[in-house]
């Protein structure tokens, strides 16, 4: 579990805004307003993103924390305005409006609707979707992007691409000559984030076949981060190990369903002797054949590059939908239609490469600790083995 680094949330997706607060960045980090908006701007594109898009152009003002360009080492706060907040200050009201709001009551299966307002005692399912939708994520990408910048600086790099959108996969492996980072800039370079020309265009496709049918489309993406010591994590405990804080991480964003860690499902159909990673001696150090294990071994980081895949639901909000009941009459009807995407697989990537980070950087903090930057570089180059 996440323990040396602590975050907080808090909006509504068409509220005035979100508020983010990240505690446990040590001080003297470098970091400005446009290292996290060139991240939020990544998470805004993406072939099948909704009219929204075309409405925010998320910028984050850093209200505390952060002093002459560096961190303090005290809980940095971040605002990020909604653009759109004055076309919903009346249904979004903090003070009691003086009229009638109509109430939302059919809820969308596979949403938090139904469960939402069971749970709450709610009798307008407006109260969940506002909370429960992915515009919360985008806090979570800049507050991620903290993590990331703290971490590249210690040498770590995180990237990620799409491999499958629907039926349609890459199945190629990353060129060798691309770390993470590199890896991050070419995929940004499609619009569905995908390295295969070919694929991209099919992808492209199906997602406009989807949108013109009112429906909605999930699929696959890989995230990388390399650079990492021996140690990261422990066998000790069951919540010590890091790919439980990395699991946490990732399966918390809106509409995952799924992870692997290196091999993953692959394992399941090979012998032992086809899938542990051998290992030699060169150079002065360990060395690796392959990395079927993604950078763990044990509940630990092995110096290999960290290798995730994770699988992204389709969207539940259609703008054709699905049969539902409304939960005052109970009559049989067809669920709340949202303004929404009909693909988002592309921008949950860049959304992964935050959480990842977050995972990361605690797991660093614990290991080697340190109150600033300095002091958490020096411990690493007294004891960090690779």
């Amino acid at each position: 579990m996440v323990n040396r680094i602590k975050l907080l949330t808090s909006g509504e997706s068409h509220g005035k805004g979100s508020l983010g607060i990240i505690e446990g960045i040590p001080a003297g980090l470098k970091i400005t307003e446009k290292y996290i908006n060139a991240e939020l701007s990544r998470r805004q594109k993406g072939y099948g993103r909704g009219a929204r898009m075309k409405i925010e152009n998320d910028k984050i003002e850093i209200y505390n924390g952060v002093r002459f360009g560096k961190t303090l080492g005290s809980p940095i706060g971040l605002i990020l305005p909604n653009k759109d907040w004055g076309n919903w200050v009346e249904r979004m009201s903090i003070e009691k409006s003086s009229k009638q709001i109509d109430k939302i009551t059919l809820p969308r299966p596979g949403h938090a609707d139904l469960a939402g307002i069971q749970k709450y005692d709610f009798d307008d399912i407006r109260n969940v979707i506002e909370r429960s939708s992915a515009r919360e994520t985008a806090m979570r990408v800049a507050l991620g992007s903290i993590c990331k910048k703290m971490i590249k600086e210690l040498g770590i790099e995180v990237g990620s691409r799409v491999t499958q959108i629907n039926k349609i996969k890459d199945e190629n492996s990353i060129p060798t000559n691309l770390n993470p980072e590199k890896l991050s800039k070419v995929a940004d370079l499609s619009p569905v984030r995908c390295l295969d020309k070919t694929k991209e265009k099919e992808m492209i496709k199906i997602i406009e076949k989807a949108k013109k049918q009112g429906d909605s489309l999930g699929g696959v993406f890989e995230v990388i981060a390399n650079g990492l010591p021996y140690g990261l994590g422990n066998y000790n405990q069951w919540n010590n190990k890091l790919q439980v804080k990395i699991t946490e991480c990732i399966m918390s964003i809106n509409a995952f369903k799924g992870i692997e860690i290196g091999l993953g499902f692959g394992y399941t159909d090979k012998l032992g002797s086809q899938v542990h990673d051998e290992i030699g001696w060169k150079d002065n150090k360990y060395v690796r054949f392959s990395n079927n294990a993604g950078g763990i071994e044990g509940g630990m980081s092995n110096a290999q590059p960290i290798i995730i895949k994770s699988v992204m639901k389709p969207i539940p909000t259609l703008t054709k939908p699905l049969r539902s009941v409304d939960i005052n009459t109970k009559k049989d009807l067809l669920a709340h239609k949202e303004r929404t995407d009909s693909c988002s697989v592309p921008s949950a990537s860049i959304i992964a490469e935050s959480m990842l980070s977050i995972a990361i950087a605690d797991s660093i903090l614990e290991k080697f600790g340190g109150d600033s930057m300095q002091q958490l570089k020096k411990h690493i180059d007294c004891t960090a083995k690779y």
